[in-house]
C-alpha cells in the first residue's frame, strides 16, 4: 500500500498495516525532517524493521540530497539475514508498483568468518584464525614476494578483487551474506573486501554494532561513511553494555607472559632485518618523524592489530623520539610489560584513575604519557615492517599496546582495578587487572557527534527517560507505543507466592530457602502440565540455574517434570545450547513438549525467538539483578551517581527490569502468536518495578493478575489458553489491530491514533 506519513509518499510492501507501524513511521518521519537522533520503543512482533526501512527508503528517495545512506546495525547474524529479507521485499514491491528497475544497492556486511570462500580457510570455525589466514595471504608484502616466486601462496579471490572487483562496481540489488558469496564465487571475487568495498556506495548497509561502537573495528570500516547517514540501532536495550565492553581491556599474568615472548620474537626479527635490509628500518623511521596519518601506516593490517580511536591532532604528530627506533621501542614496551607484572604483584584489591596509573608509572620506570599515546601505531608499524603475516601470534601485545594507548588517552570516564583473584578461581592467586569504562557515552558519542540522525529502538527501551542520561544525547523525540491486539494474546502474571503462601524471591537472603526453591519446582511442574508445546524458563543466573536444578533432582522435581515434557538447559558453551535449541524446538515440532531453562543476559534471551509453539509459556525465576559485590559494577554505580545524578537502586532496578523485559518478550514475536508471561517472584508486584516494564506489556498486567498463588496462575492460564484456542481469523483483526489503507485514512481511525503515542 502506498501511504502518505506527513506529507512523505511511503511504499509500504503489504496489503495491511498494524496502528503501531503507523504511528511508528509518523515519528520516524519527525526526527528525520529534525536531523536530530530519537528514542522509539515498539511491542515486539508488530513489524518494526519493515516500518524503519519503509519509511526511511522512502525519505532517501524523496530527499536525495537530505538523507544519503541507512545504516542498520542489528546484533546477531539472524538478525542481520531479517533484515536483509525485508528489504528484499520492499525493493520488489517498489519495482511492482513503480514499473521500473530501481538503481538501488543494499548489501549485508559480516565477519570473514561468514563471508570467506577460500576453499580451506573458510573450514576454519575460529574468526581469529581465519582473520590471520586471510591476511597471511592478503598481505601487500606477501603478495609482492608471490610475484618473483610463484611457490608463495596467495589467495586468488583477493588478487581477482583487487585487479577487477573495484573497476566494476556491484549491481544494484540486495544482497545478503549467501548473495555476496554466490557472487563472490561467480565473478571470483573475495566476497568479504568486495562488502568492504562497497559500502562506501551502498544505499543500505546492515551490519553489527560493534563496526560503529567499537573504536577499533570502527576506524578500519566506518571511517568514510557519510555524516548525511541515518543510523538505526535496533534491538538496542542492550546498548550501552556493548559500549562499555568495547572499551574495556581486561589483563592477566598470562597474557603479560605471553606478551613478553612476543617482545623477543620482535627483537631477533628487527635484528635479522637490520642485518640483511638497514634502509627497511630507516625508511620506516622516516615515515614517522613525517607523521603517522602522512605517512598513511598500516591501513590494509587485519581488525586484530587496528588502534582505539586517538584524537587526530595526536596522530598527525611526529612519533615521540624514543620509540621511533625499533629496538628502542620495542625496549620501551619490555620495561612497560614489566611495570605490568609488578602491579600485579598484590594481596588485596588495588582501586585507581588512569591519571594515578600514568603517574606511578613515571615514577617507577620513567615512563612518560606520550609515547604510551602511540604505543598502538607504533606496533601495528612495526609488524608492517618487519612483514609479519601470523598476526594472531601478537594478539596479546596488541592487547597491551591497546591498553597502552587508552590510558593515556582518557582521563576520564575510566577505572583501573587489579584483584588478586580471578572470579573463577577464588582461592587460587591469579591476579587479574581490568582496564574499566564505566561512561557508554565515551563509545557512542562520536556516532551521536558525526551522523545527522541516530534512532534507539527496541521492544523493551522502558523506562525511556534512562537511555539519553546514561547514553549523554538529547533525542528529538521520545515515544513509546502500546499494542493493539484484538484479542488479549498476552497474559503477564506476577506469581508472588507457592501454594503454601511461602514468598516467591531470588533475594539474597531467601534463594536458599527450600521452600523458595520447591515453589519454584512445583510451579515449572504445574505449567508444564497444562501448557502445550514448549516453555521457557530464565534464571538470573547461571550459578543460581545450577544449584536449583540439583536441588530439584534431588526433590523429585526434575523427575515429575519430565513425565509430561522433555527437558533442556542452557549452558556457557555455545555448541552445547545449539545442540539443546535445536532438539528442544524438535520436541516442540514432534507434539512432544518441552521445557527449555536459560539464564537472562545469556544466548537465548538476546537473539532467540520462541514463536507460536515454542513458546507458549515464559517464566522468569527472580528478578534478574546484576551482581552488586563486582567492583567493576560498584565502581560504575557510583560514577553514574556522580556524574549523571542516576542512583545506585534506580539503574540496579532499571537493568534488571529491562532484561527481564527481554526475557519474557520471547514468548510473543508477532499478533497471531499468544503466550503466558510469568513473573515468579513477589518483588515485581510492587509499583515501582511494574512500572518499569515496557507500555505494551503494563496494558495487559492487571491489578487482579498481580499477586497470584502457584495455583492461582495455574487456574488463569487455563482459562487463557482455552480462550486462545478459539478459531482466530485474519477478518477478526481488520479494523482493529489490522488496518487496510481505507480504514487507516478514515477520520475516526486518525483521531483515535493521535491519542494512542505515549510520549516521554
Amino acid at each position: 500500500m502506498r501511504l502518505n506519513i506527513d506529507g512523505l509518499l511511503v511504499y509500504f510492501p503489504y496489503d495491511y498495516i498494524y496502528p503501531e507501524q503507523y504511528l511508528y513511521m509518523t515519528e520516524l518521519k519527525k526526527t528525520l525532517d529534525a536531523k536530530g537522533h530519537c528514542s522509539l520503543e515498539m511491542p515486539s512482533g508488530t513489524g518494526k524493521t519493515v516500518s524503519l526501512l519503509s519509511l526511511i527508503t522512502a525519505y532517501m528517495k524523496a530527499y536525495p540530497l537530505e538523507v544519503t545512506k541507512l545504516i542498520y546495525c542489528s546484533r546477531t547474524v539472524p538478525e542481520l539475514e531479517k533484515v536483509v529479507e525485508e528489504l528484499k521485499t520492499l525493493m520488489q514491491y517498489y519495482e511492482r508498483e513503480t514499473k521500473e528497475k530501481d538503481n538501488f544497492l543494499g548489501l549485508a556486511l559480516s565477519s570473514r568468518k561468514n563471508l570467506c570462500i577460500h576453499p580451506t580457510i573458510s573450514n576454519e570455525r575460529d574468526g581469529k584464525i581465519v582473520d590471520a589466514k586471510c591476511h597471511s595471504l592478503t598481505a601487500t608484502h606477501i603478495r609482492t614476494k608471490h610475484k618473483y616466486d610463484e611457490t608463495v601462496p596467495i589467495c586468488n579471490f583477493y588478487e581477482n578483487f583487487d585487479a577487477h572487483g573495484r573497476e566494476v562496481p556491484l549491481e544494484p540489488g540486495i544482497y545478503g551474506i549467501d548473495e555476496l558469496k554466490d557472487y563472490g564465487r561467480k565473478k571470483g571475487y573475495c566476497p568479504y573486501f568486495l562488502a568492504r568495498y562497497t559500502i562506501l556506495h551502498a544505499n543500505v548497509i546492515v551490519y553489527s554494532y560493534y563496526y560503529l561502537l567499537d573504536p577499533k573495528i570502527a576506524d578500519l570500516v566506518s571511517k568514510e561513511l557519510n555524516k548525511k547517514s541515518v543510523v538505526v540501532f535496533d534491538e538496542a536495550h542492550n546498548i550501552d553494555n556493548v559500549c562499555i565492553e568495547s572499551m574495556s581491556v581486561t589483563i592477566t599474568r598470562r597474557t603479560l607472559d605471553k606478551c613478553c615472548n612476543n617482545i623477543d620474537t620482535l627483537k631477533r626479527h628487527v635484528q635479522k632485518l637490520r642485518e640483511t635490509d638497514e634502509k627497511t628500518l630507516q625508511s620506516e623511521y622516516q615515515k614517522l618523524v613525517d607523521g603517522l596519518r602522512d605517512a598513511n601506516i598500516a591501513r590494509e593490517t587485519d581488525v586484530i592489530l587496528s588502534n582505539p580511536v586517538v584524537p587526530t591532532e595526536i596522530l598527525q604528530e611526529a612519533v615521540p623520539g624514543n620509540i621511533r627506533n625499533a629496538e628502542h621501542f620495542l625496549s620501551f614496551f619490555k620495561r612497560f610489560v614489566e611495570f605490568l607484572k609488578t602491579r600485579l604483584r598484590i594481596h588485596h584489591v588495588v582501586s585507581e584513575s588512569p591519571p594515578s596509573f600514568l603517574k606511578d608509572c613515571l615514577q617507577k620506570v620513567c615512563i612518560e604519557r606520550k609515547p604510551l599515546r602511540f604505543c598502538s601505531e607504533r606496533l601495528r608499524s612495526l609488524l608492517k615492517t618487519l612483514e609479519l603475516t601470523d598476526i594472531d601470534d601478537f594478539s596479546n601485545m596488541n592487547l597491551i599496546s591497546n591498553f597502552a594507548t587508552l590510558v593515556s588517552t582518557y582521563t576520564k570516564g575510566f577505572i583501573i582495578i587489579v584483584e588478586p583473584f580471578d572470579d573463577r578461581t577464588p582461592t587460587i592467586p591469579n591476579p587479574v587487572m581490568h582496564f574499566s569504562c564505566m561512561d557508554a557515552s565515551i563509545a557512542i558519542k562520536p556516532v551521536f557527534d558525526r551522523f545527522q540522525t541516530v534512532v534507539i529502538t527496541s521492544g523493551t527501551l522502558s523506562p525511556l527517560e534512562m537511555y539519553p542520561k546514561i547514553l549523554d544525547y538529547r533525542p528529538v523525540t521520545m515515544a513509546t507505543f502500546s499494542m493493539t491486539l484484538a484479542r488479549p494474546c498476552i497474559l503477564p502474571v506476577i506469581v508472588s507466592k507457592g501454594n503454601d503462601q511461602v514468598a516467591m524471591s531470588s533475594k539474597f537472603e531467601t534463594r536458599e530457602d527450600i521452600a523458595v526453591i520447591r515453589n519454584y519446582g512445583n510451579l515449572l511442574v504445574e505449567m508444564a502440565q497444562v501448557v502445550p508445546d514448549g516453555i521457557v524458563g530464565f534464571f538470573t543466573s547461571y550459578s543460581y540455574m545450577e544449584a536449583i536444578i540439583a536441588a530439584w533432582y534431588e526433590t523429585g522435581i526434575i523427575d515429575n517434570l519430565q513425565k509430561c515434557k522433555l527437558l533442556f538447559i542452557e549452558t556457557q558453551d555455545a555448541a552445547e545450547t545449539s545442540l539443546a535449541l535445536y532438539n528442544f524446538q524438535r520436541a516442540c515440532e514432534n507434539g512432544r513438549g518441552a521445557v527449555l531453562l536459560s539464564v537472562a543476559r545469556g544466548k537465548v534471551s538476546e537473539g532467540i525467538d520462541f514463536d507460536h509453539h515454542l513458546g507458549r509459556a515464559v517464566i522468569m525465576f527472580g528478578m534478574p539483578y546484576v551482581y552488586t559485590q563486582s567492583r567493576i559494577l560498584r565502581a560504575r554505580l557510583e560514577y553514574l551517581r556522580e556524574n549523571f545524578q542516576i542512583r545506585e537502586n534506580d539503574f540496579l532496578t532499571f537493568d534488571a527490569m529491562r532484561h527481564a523485559a527481554q526475557c519474557v518478550g520471547r514468548a510473543l514475536r508477532g499478533k497471531t502468536d499468544y503466550g503466558i508471561m510469568l513473573f515468579a517472584d513477589k518483588r515485581y508486584a510492587r509499583v515501582d518495578k511494574r512500572g518499569k516494564l515496557p507500555l505494551w506489556i503494563q496494558e495487559h498486567l492487571k491489578d487482579s493478575l498481580c499477586n497470584l498463588s502457584t495455583d492461582e496462575a495455574v487456574q488463569v492460564s487455563k482459562w487463557f489458553l482455552r480462550q486462545m484456542a478459539q478459531p482466530f481469523r485474519k477478518e477478526d483483526q481488520l479494523g482493529l489491530s489490522l488496518l487496510t489503507l481505507e480504514q487507516l485514512e478514515s477520520e475516526e481511525m486518525q483521531r483515535k491514533l493521535e491519542q494512542r503515542t505515549q510520549y516521554i
